[in-house]
């Protein structure tokens, strides 16, 4: 079998840092002669570590498999890396929300910079930075500011039906129009097309080949192989090089053509009374000292652009986890169906205010969360100083992964976790259990996202329009014989459903001109 072009770097990476990875292990062992002994693990190999037993496209299948052996928090390396992985909400929660002082870090990531991707704050290590960027962002979407998007979350949820029913083959692109127009709507008072949007395709563009390589494992070998990125074109391995430039350019064309726009549009939308995140903010930068003015601006810029790139990719894998649900499961979308009309009736469309009578359709929406996680390792966090928890040693600079796969797929916790079970969050008198997956999905402690609260209202108004007004099945052939087909699925730091063939139809009870 060839050796994938991981597992080639993998090897090689042993011959140039060889020296200093003795010199490492030697200081390993004797810094920790007098301290509690290390989480269990998987047995490293010299220099690399334990990089060629993980499964390079779905790491948290192998992590998942190491839960079973090792336990909740088990230590591995990989190259000249410690890293410690989570796979109980319990540990996670304890370490990342109660110790959140020590672990609210993130790991050097060597592919952040030549990526680009230094704009998207939540990978930016803790400090004055990325507090300053968070206080923006949190000004725009805390909950109580959240609530009054959702008139316009439910706008846009009604333009993607219309394009659903024009356009039912275009249904992922129509979804990512969805999902980018609420956040352009909110960051930059961007009214965006109904479709082929150039600012929707820009962020496809940009966020595709960088969440690719934005995680620990392809980052730890970019830190082992500098090199690979003042390769000559010609040269074998020099396509990364080629990458981190598109992966530049794309990003910084999403950062500063719309915030140019809004810019151009501030006066105008600040006679209409509407205030964007960068509106509002380009008025406060307005007040302050002018030594003050770059940094804040760079933070507003990572902050609304952080907005987009979150927005895009977590709530459209969101709703594509959705569709193959409903194409998959649909005694599933009968009942959810079957609900709404008893609830709304035919002659409306839900609104935010059913939701609290819409118990099922809430549970549709959790089994969506578990079932697929769209970030199933979540975003890594590093230790900024030594700690022990249970006896165990977690020495700092640590990188520490929750493997929110693992959590969500627990066969305890949850029976059967490959089917979609939406009654798995409903009691025997059909109220929701306390369990939601939200609560772990997100992220834990400090560096949980904080659009939280908008990308849920933004999944739920999409997730219950769509199950009231249309019908998602498996798709047909010529001879009317239903296509059957394999899911596939993104890889990298997003783990989504790449587009499948489904018939998309109108629901005939429905009124006509409804919308």
């Amino acid at each position: 079998m060839i050796p994938t072009f991981d597992t080639r770097l993998a090897i090689l990476a042993a011959l140039p840092i060889s020296f200093v990875g003795i010199t490492a292990l030697g200081r390993f062992v004797k810094n920790r002669q007098n301290k509690p002994s290390i989480p269990p693990g998987p047995m490293p190999l010299p220099l690399i570590g334990n990089i060629l037993s993980i499964d390079a496209k779905a790491p948290w299948l192998t992590y998942a498999q190491w839960h079973a052996v090792y336990g909740n928090l088990f230590f591995m390396r990989i190259l000249d890396q410690d890293v410690v992985v989570i796979n109980s909400e319990h540990v996670a929660k304890a370490l990342m929300d109660k110790r959140s002082r020590i672990y609210s870090d993130r790991p050097y990531l060597a592919t952040r910079e030549p990526f680009g991707w230094a704009v998207v704050f939540a990978f930016t290590p803790y400090g004055d930075e990325w507090r300053l960027s968070r206080r923006v962002f949190h000004q725009t979407f805390r909950p109580e500011s959240a609530v009054k998007f959702r008139p316009m979350q439910m706008k846009r949820a009604h333009e993607l039906i219309v394009n659903l029913i024009e356009d039912p083959q275009g249904y992922h692109t129509h979804l990512a129009t969805f999902s980018s127009s609420v956040a352009m709507e909110v960051v930059y008072d961007y009214q965006t097309k109904a479709r082929d949007d150039p600012l929707v395709r820009t962020a496809e563009n940009a966020v595709a080949l960088g969440f690719s390589m934005i995680t620990p494992e392809k980052s730890i070998l970019l830190k082992a192989f500098p090199f690979l990125l003042k390769l000559p074109d010609w040269c074998w391995g020099s396509s990364i090089k080629r990458d981190a430039q598109s992966s530049r350019n794309g990003m910084s064309e999403m950062t500063e053509v719309p915030f140019q726009y809004a810019q151009q549009h501030m006066a105008e939308n600040l006679s209409n009374g509407q205030l964007s995140m960068v509106t509002e903010n380009l008025q406060r930068m307005e007040k302050q000292d002018e030594g003050s003015k770059p940094k804040f601006e760079a933070a507003l810029k990572r902050a609304a652009t952080t907005a987009i790139v979150g927005s895009y990719e977590t709530t459209t894998s969101t709703l594509m986890v959705f569709v193959l649900a409903m194409v998959s499961y649909p005694d599933v979308q009968q009942r959810a169906q079957a609900e709404i009309d008893s609830v709304v009736g035919s002659d409306r469309l839900p609104t935010f205010e059913d939701r609290g009578s819409l118990p099922y359709v809430e549970s549709v929406l959790r089994e969506v969360f578990r079932w697929y996680p769209i970030v199933p390792l979540g975003v890594p966090h590093a230790t900024s100083s030594d700690d022990i928890y249970e006896g165990y040693f977690i020495p700092r600079g640590t990188t520490v992964v929750c493997n929110t796969w693992g959590i969500a797929r627990d066969e305890k916790r949850y029976p059967k976790p490959s089917r979609f079970m939406p009654e798995r969050f409903m009691d025997v008198n059909g109220a929701l259990t306390d369990d939601d997956p939200a609560e772990y999905i997100f992220g834990l402690g400090r560096r949980g996202c904080p659009g939280r609260f908008t990308a849920d209202s933004s999944a739920w108004s999409a997730i219950v329009t769509m199950l009231a007004t249309v019908d998602f099945s498996l798709a047909k052939d010529d001879q009317g014989k239903a296509i059957d087909f394999t899911p596939q699925f993104t890889t990298g730091l997003t783990h989504s459903p790449t587009a499948f063939p489904c018939s998309i139809t109108p629901r005939v009870h429905l009124h006509s001109g409804i919308f």
